[in-house]
């Protein structure tokens, strides 16, 4: 899926992740509501500071959890915010709505949140969000990643709370549009559960680790996660637009370029997903067609809308910008190796490579019970046969290479021996 359609579904990743529905066991109790109840959400300056009171009077770790509105608005901000602590419960933080500079305004909760470890399921969906209100965890439990490196089948929420805790929680509201205000009850309800029992979701995971002797691997995946530096987003993000690899004419492309590009400004300044904007199918259907008249884009489909046709001649400007502009490469750039498929026939040495890589990867994962693309990323491994020279300590090479690419110390040593025996063949 497109980055633009996944923007303009109503099924936001975190919901995808969060609460997928799961074969009910008999003995899995249902969990409904929150154990002390639903809190009042806390949205102004006064009603923010006196719940970063209450969390600052709790002890132990902090499970905590963010709902965005993916699919909905451009911005990937947090909506809602779930915090739930021993001996302070649970408050639900309203960040959008106080009225203030959010820096200033959430700097209480921020301070006290610095205080002690977070737990999060999935870690890497909410900490960006979290970030831009100023709250940064000094340390870190990601409890869908321990669930990874005990290598279970499903990792979601919903299906480790049931096999951990012997619980069942109900598929929810993760996908809503989270930037409505009021908050319907129901909704506050499936917000409060999402931390209710995460952090004993969290003893429950690390007892399996430290049974299974991975518990420093963990750790070490974790402060990589909270540490971690997002990549700057990539220059030809319109490439990423759904059925694009139907055009091949490079003119074409450059009116797919400037249709995505008008659409994506006035998402930005609306703060709406560009789906909900114009679709991908209608961004491709107009570059194709390339009508010249508003009678001719508003004979294709979508742009026949009424509400496409009050927006008809931005389209049609678009589409005549497009026209005017020098049409991009046939394919985007490429600063890494191309795809394992054309490996073959480019540079069939690197495919002899990756195969042996891979088989040594699978053999590994299986002996410590890891997934292989936890125990390397595959753009790593990619990259190091893609680029592999003979050399004469190919063990230290191959450590110096992982090293570079940020793969962490348990990885390094698990791997290096295997991957030095694949590239060095007898």
């Amino acid at each position: 899926m497109s980055e633009s359609e996944m923007a303009g579904s109503a099924v936001d990743a975190e919901g995808s992740d969060d609460r997928e529905p799961e074969p009910t066991e008999p003995d899995a109790e249902p969990l409904l509501a929150p154990r002390d109840g639903v809190p009042n959400v806390s949205s102004s300056r006064t009603e923010i500071a006196r719940a970063a009171d209450l969390l600052d009077s709790g002890h132990g770790p902090f499970a905590v959890d963010a709902e965005r509105a993916s699919g909905f608005r451009y911005s990937n901000r947090a909506y809602l915010v779930q915090i739930r602590r021993a001996g302070a419960g649970t408050v639900l933080i309203d960040p959008v709505s106080h009225g203030g500079d959010s820096l200033d305004v959430l700097a209480p909760l921020a301070e006290v949140l610095a205080g002690d470890e977070w737990v999060l399921h999935a870690a890497d969906q909410d900490l960006p969000c979290l970030a831009e209100i100023g709250m940064l965890p000094t340390s870190l439990y990601d409890t869908e990643l321990a669930g990874r490196l005990a290598n279970y089948d499903r990792v979601n929420l919903a299906a480790m709370v049931q096999r951990l805790l012997g619980l069942q929680l109900t598929k929810g509201h993760g996908a809503a549009d989270w930037s409505k205000r009021p908050l319907p009850p129901e909704w506050l309800n499936y917000a409060a559960l999402d931390v209710e029992v995460l952090v004993d979701l969290r003893h429950a995971i690390a007892a399996v680790l430290e049974e299974e002797g991975k518990t420093d691997w963990a750790r070490q995946e974790f402060e990589y996660i909270r540490t971690l530096v997002a990549s700057p987003t990539r220059r030809d993000r319109w490439r990423r637009t759904s059925g694009i690899h139907k055009v091949r004419d490079p003119r074409t492309l450059a009116l797919v370029r400037e249709l995505w590009t008008t659409r994506d400004q006035i998402a930005r300044r609306r703060d709406i997903a560009p789906g909900r904007i114009l679709p991908d199918s209608a961004i491709i259907s107009a570059a194709t067609a390339n009508p010249d008249s508003i009678d001719k884009l508003t004979a294709l489909p979508i742009f026949g809308g009424s509400k496409q046709r009050r927006s008809a001649q931005v389209w049609l400007d678009a589409l005549a910008r497009g026209r005017a502009d020098d049409p991009p490469d046939a394919q985007e750039p490429s600063t890494g190796p191309p795809p394992a498929s054309r490996w073959a026939r480019r540079k069939p040495e690197a495919a002899v490579r990756l195969e042996a890589v891979r088989a040594e990867l699978v053999q590994l994962a299986q002996q410590v019970s890891v997934p292989v693309e936890n125990l390397l990323a595959p753009e790593i491994v990619r990259r190091l046969c893609w680029d592999w020279q003979p050399v004469d300590d190919p063990a230290a090479a191959v450590d110096a290479f992982l090293a570079d690419s940020a793969a962490r110390q348990w990885q390094r040593e698990l791997t290096v021996p295997a991957l030095a025996r694949a590239l060095t063949p007898t």
